[in-house]
């Protein structure tokens, strides 16, 4: 089969596979009795990632450089990440609702490369004389895996706000933030219950206590001091099963985004170092390099939330959430709203 061709119904498929998987997410979402909606999406992701590998694998061998030269590339593997991403993100929580938020966004993705971008951009061209390097794989393909863990990781924070109602959980766990409910063995207490201290748990003079809805709308699970007398707290707003899922899509978020932070770290330095040699300035203030400053300190602010200050539940979800707008704006709205020296996926 001619590798063109190849790659037409690759394209075609990958589209096809995430629309139906997307369907598969929302009807087990709607429908949690259909414990095969899970199997089933998942397979369909990790299809999707295989045709998305092997259309970019195709385009690598008829161009004969590595796939990222131009947009239609570069979603396909921001798409590629995204569902890589996913499927790691759903291993270690056990949830469908991952699913849910992801499936649309690359199906998304993919249906404006494939069916949007005109024909002439999604044909491999020779390479610009800048691109004509080695740091092209490093530079390109590390941003790109960052831009996808962090919107993986930003849409799990916007799953978790919603799961929560805009109510303001306050998940109270370990120092760097990343909860110990499952592990200590916390339970949410009805209206009228005594919190009595359990002296098998290693609490340090404290122990977790019930859900306490304060009057203005937030459902806290908070610590209580198991010296003093057992304390009557009120009945919890949301279930102990919707708490204990937005607890894993605090926590899942939090170890995703953890991962691309590094990532887009290392891809700005690799960039910096490709710059110096390309065009004798490590940085020169491109609308492109200034985007990916902001995005690196809005992410580099919610770490720091989490492991210094502890925070935990609706205030980093939004600074998350914040992200992922300024991710598409480094990644797509910069190369749409103006040119600079990485318009090369420009348009207009």
């Amino acid at each position: 089969m001619n590798l063109v061709v190849l790659q037409n119904w690759l394209d075609n498929a990958s589209f096809a596979v995430l629309f139906c998987t997307m369907l598969v997410y929302w009807v087990g979402a709607a429908f949690p009795s259909l414990s095969v909606t899970a199997a089933l999406g998942t397979a369909g992701m990790a299809i999707a990632n295989l045709c998305i590998a092997t259309l970019l694998g195709a385009r690598w061998i008829e161009a004969g450089y590595f796939p990222l030269s131009n947009l239609y590339e570069s979603l396909f593997f921001l798409t590629w990440g995204i569902t890589a991403v996913h499927l790691i993100a759903e291993n270690n929580s056990r949830s469908r609702l991952v699913g849910v938020v992801t499936s649309p966004v690359a199906m998304g993705i993919v249906a404006f490369a494939t069916l949007t971008l005109p024909s002439t951009m999604q044909v491999s061209e020779p390479l610009v004389p800048a691109l004509k390097s080695n740091w092209l794989m490093m530079h390109v393909s590390v941003m790109m895996l960052s831009y996808s863990a962090l919107m993986v990781g930003a849409l799990l924070a916007i799953a978790f706000l919603i799961v929560t109602r805009g109510q303001n959980i306050q998940l109270q766990g370990s120092s760097v933030g990343t909860g110990g409910y499952r592990n200590n063995g916390y339970k949410l207490l009805k209206a009228g219950e005594l919190v009595t201290p359990s002296p098998a748990a290693e609490t340090n003079g404290f122990s977790r206590g019930g859900s306490n809805n304060n009057g203005n709308g937030t459902a806290v699970l908070d610590l209580i001091n198991v010296t003093e007398t057992p304390t009557l707290v009120a009945t919890e707003t949301l279930s102990p099963q919707r708490l204990n899922l937005a607890e894993t899509l605090d926590n899942i978020s939090y170890r995703i985004i953890g991962l691309g932070f590094p990532l887009l770290t290392i891809g700005i330095i690799a960039g910096g170092v490709w710059a110096n040699e390309a065009w004798g300035s490590y940085w020169s203030w491109d609308p492109k390099e200034t985007w990916a400053l902001i995005t690196w300190l809005v992410f580099a602010a919610y770490l720091h939330s989490r492991i210094t200050r502890g925070w935990q539940g609706r205030k980093p979800a939004i600074l998350a959430a914040t992200g992922f707008v300024v991710v598409w704006i480094c990644y797509l709205g910069v190369n749409l709203l103006g040119k600079g020296l990485h318009s090369y996926g420009w348009f207009f």
